[in-house]
Order: structure tokens, then sequence, then C-alpha cells
């Protein structure tokens, strides 16, 4: 594979401190495979554990590792922002901080990049607790009712943007788990070209998922109804 000029890369963690040093150490090698100028970027959501001591730590390793951290906690939706926000190249790309998916498969989506302004993952086999399948489907109908879009996978961790589509979507306002929801209804508005790419999806072996948890959920109800009125009347969200 052609190596592309540029490529930041970046990982939302929130108490991912038995995750971070595994996914760093992953993705540096992969970052040099794909790009001539690279940068990988923490973005540290504000955790409770030692993730950010672990991440400054890591800085050590290459000089084109970045930190950037949100105090207090905002929410996955405020890491997706910071991430988005502090990317200085041409194409970006993040995933998941939880080790659910194996970064060598960034090579999949930097693939499908020519002639589109977004390529997004969608899980093969969804590696979740039933729950999460259930709060995916009813995202599905919820999407597709208020904001009339339809994607295999609407919440996959896994997404890559050119400059030209960061352009046309930022800034963003949710800090919740409704920021995928934004970036794709943002996405249909300006009319940008979406790819949809097939990735793997592995069980979590550290940590706790939080996207189950009622107070992100009530909290995306309340920014999908935001979004709308912003969409549709121009109101803030």
């Amino acid at each position: 594979m052609t190596k592309v000029d540029e490529l930041s890369i970046f990982f939302p963690f929130y108490n991912e401190e038995k995750n971070i040093e595994a996914v760093v150490e992953e993705a540096l090698p992969v970052a040099k495979k794909l790009a001539k100028k690279w940068e990988i970027i923490m973005v540290d959501d504000g955790s409770k554990d030692k993730t950010a001591a672990v991440a400054k730590k890591l800085l050590k390793l290459d000089p084109n590792l970045r930190f950037v951290q949100n105090v207090p906690n905002k929410g996955y939706g405020g890491a997706l922002k910071a991430g988005l926000e502090a990317a200085k190249y041409d194409l970006v790309i993040f995933a998941d901080g939880d080790r659910q998916f194996k970064f060598s498969e960034a090579e999949k989506l930097i693939a499908k990049v020519n002639g589109v302004d977004m390529v997004i993952g969608y899980r093969k086999k969804r590696n979740d607790h039933p729950v999460r399948h259930m709060l995916m489907m009813l995202l599905k109908i919820w999407d597709y009712l208020f904001f009339g879009f339809h994607f295999k996978d609407i919440d996959c961790g896994f997404k890559l943007f050119t400059r030209k589509a960061l352009n046309a979507l930022l800034p963003l306002s949710s800090d919740g788990a409704m920021i995928t929801t934004e970036i794709l209804a943002k996405a249909k508005k300006a009319h940008l070209k979406i790819a949809q790419v097939e990735v793997n999806h592995y069980p979590r072996t550290f940590g706790e998922s939080t996207g189950g948890n009622i107070r992100v959920i009530v909290r995306a109800v309340r920014e999908s109804f935001q979004l709308w009125k912003q969409l549709n009347y121009g109101k803030p969200a």
C-alpha cells in the first residue's frame, strides 16, 4: 500500500489504564506503515484512574505522540471533539481506545478514501452485551425517523475523515453518545460522500463500557432533540 502524505490518529480514553499502553504500542508501527507524516493523539476524557499518568509516560516512546485532556470528564462526544479539533493533518482517523478494534485494520479505511469524504466502519460481529445490541437497533430506527439516514453501524468507533469533511462538520455540539448521530446527520446535510467498510470487533478484556448507562441514554435522547432543532431551525444545540 502506498503511504498517504499525512495522517492524524487519535484514541479517546476514559478509565482505560489497562488498555492505553497496548493501544498505543499497536498503533505506532501501523502509523509508520501508513503515512509519511503522522501523529497519534491520546485523548483522556477526565479519567478517574491512572489513564492520564500512563499516557504522559508513553509520550517518551515517540515525538509524534501527543496528549490531550478534558478536565473534567465531558463524555464520549467531548472526547471525540477534542481529538478532531486537535488533529492537524489532512486525513484524520480514530478508533475507540478499549481494544475492541485492531488498529491494523485502519488500512482498510484508508484504501477506500479516494473519491469520498468519510469512511466509516461497520462491525462484522458486534461483541457487546445484548443491551448494547438492542440500543443500536433503536438508534438506527431513531436516526432514520428523525434525521432520514441509514447506515449499517451508526455508532461504530472506527471512522476516517478528510479535511473537507471536518471543515463541513466542525464545530460539533454533542458531548455525549449522540456525537455519531450528529456527525452523520451533518454529513448528510452537507452532501458528503461516505463509504462503509467492514471491520472486526473483539470482546472487551479490561475496563467497563458506559454506553448502556441510563444517564448516558437520557443525555443522548436530550441531545438528539437539540440536534434536530439545530439542523431544522438553526437553533444552537
